[in-house]
């Protein structure tokens, strides 16, 4: 009997010691769907080098992001847009202590269907007379006599406004542009639409697509770089105090070595 007793605890033991030991410590990242592509390959990779983490990631657009970094319903905000001052005051008034890392360099390109063939360059006022409603026809633009299919990013989108702050210039969009939550099925639409015009993260482009040359300047590496492209950009991430623990690891990781490499592999630009 006492033996039997013996082996029972000696089982309970080690099943209590295997709970322990597998239990994981976790991190919630949410935001920025153009950052987000860089941030998932990254989690996957670090919880390859730390079983004990357990890193969750979700979307949601730069403005939803900060918004649950404030509530501190996710440890990590990631954003394709500096921290505004009314979400900085906004911390403030909570006792939080925001941090801000530049992840990574960006461009927002302007792409058309590949088939569109007389349209290579657009300059930023024309660019904003068809985000306005002023100009709907291709015909307009030398191109073909076709109505235009205007895509844009919705307003949770730090996309959208880095696009509203520097084409926008604060003027309303027309009420026939069609507004999608993140860059892919954007993408996706002009890929198959003739008549579309949108605009995606650098590191979305691909053959698909036609990029077209903004104000003469190409968006390029070395023009986004050099800060010539009118739409060149920082990518961010933001904590609401200084980091410790799995926030801090994974923080360094994203500026290791190994971290800047999978942002050039994602099309982005490091930072070093």
């Amino acid at each position: 009997m006492y033996k039997q007793r013996l082996f029972i605890n000696i089982i309970l033991f080690f099943f209590l010691i295997g709970g322990f030991s597998s239990a994981k410590e976790k991190m919630n990242i949410q935001g920025s769907t153009t950052v987000l592509p860089i941030i998932q390959i990254m989690a996957e990779e670090f919880m390859n080098d730390h079983p004990e983490y357990e890193v969750t990631i979700s979307g949601g657009g730069s403005g939803v992001g900060i918004a649950a970094l404030i509530d501190q319903i996710t440890d990590i905000a990631m954003s394709s847009r500096e921290i505004k001052e009314n979400e900085l005051q906004k911390a403030r008034d909570k006792g939080l202590d925001i941090h801000e890392y530049t992840i990574a360099f960006d461009a927002i390109a302007i792409i058309v269907h590949t088939n569109n063939d007389p349209i290579d360059q657009l300059d930023s006022v024309t660019l904003k007379k068809i985000y306005t409603g002023f100009i709907d026809n291709w015909k307009d633009l030398g191109g073909y006599d076709r109505p235009m299919v205007v895509i844009s990013r919705d307003t949770n989108s730090g996309t959208f406004e880095i696009f509203n702050d520097h084409i926008l210039k604060g003027e309303e969009m027309a009420p026939q542009v069609l507004r999608l939550t993140s860059n892919r099925p954007i993408l996706d639409e002009v890929s198959k639409n003739l008549n579309a015009i949108g605009y995606v993260g650098f590191g979305y482009l691909t053959p698909q697509v036609k990029v077209l040359t903004l104000d003469g300047v190409e968006p390029t590496w070395e023009n986004v770089i050099h800060g010539s492209y009118p739409l060149s950009r920082s990518l961010y991430l933001y904590t609401a105090t200084v980091p410790t623990g799995i926030s801090q690891e994974f923080i360094n990781y994203v500026f290791s070595d190994k971290g800047q490499k999978i942002v050039k592999e994602e099309g982005f630009i490091p930072i070093k």
